[in-house]
């Protein structure tokens, strides 16, 4: 089982990386602009499914590396620590242009859910990010890791689509606010980046 401390570390992780507007913020806000909270929603429960997904990929795949040995855990486990600080150090100095939101059709709740779920299911950036992301909040001693995987992927497809649903909802009030605000772009990689290589050096000296 989980203790609560990772729990909460973890949680607090998730919701301090959706604070950041990344492509999926972009891409629900846009739709909600052109097409109605309606569409907003379901284009977030949409990302929220792909990233279920992805959640179902790591779960099985990277629990059954921990069945079969602990050192090759800890070797994936490691290689996701470098994998974020890597990320981290890229965007502290990428340069990053102003913020804009994406363009985006007019379309029907069941189309804009259909295409989010395609889109965030085959984006391999995601895909990566939760082979490298989810095993650091794992523990060989914390029971079985297929539970734990599960229990911190749907934590995070739940926060995702709550959050993104809010956003939708307000999408009226932040979009505005965005375009008066576009140099936020030129700080958002020094932020994503500092929580992405503070997460890996604490999880890196974790258990040491």
């Amino acid at each position: 089982m989980i203790d609560l401390t990772t729990l909460l570390t973890y949680a607090a992780v998730v919701l301090g990386l959706f604070l950041i507007p990344g492509p999926a913020v972009l891409l629900v806000l846009a739709r909600s602009v052109t097409g109605g909270a309606r569409v907003g929603v379901a284009t977030g429960l949409g990302i929220a499914l792909g990233d279920l997904v992805h959640t179902a990929m790591a779960t099985f795949g990277l629990s059954a590396v921990l069945m079969t040995s602990a050192l090759a855990f800890s070797i994936v486990k490691y290689a996701g620590v470098i994998y974020l600080i890597v990320l981290g150090i890229r965007a502290l100095f990428e340069k990053n242009d102003d913020l804009h939101l994406p363009a985006s059709q007019p379309v029907d709740p069941r189309r804009a859910f259909r295409q989010a779920i395609w889109a965030e299911m085959l984006n391999p950036k995601t895909a990566l990010f939760f082979l490298a992301f989810l095993p650091q909040f794992v523990h060989p001693g914390h029971g079985s890791a297929v539970a734990q995987f599960a229990t911190l992927g749907l934590i995070f497809v739940v926060m995702s689509a709550a959050y993104t649903s809010l956003l939708a909802l307000a999408a009226g009030r932040i979009s505005p606010w965005i375009r008066r605000h576009r140099r936020i772009g030129q700080w958002q990689g020094r932020v994503v980046g500092t929580i992405y290589i503070a997460l890996g050096i604490r999880l890196a000296f974790q258990e040491r």
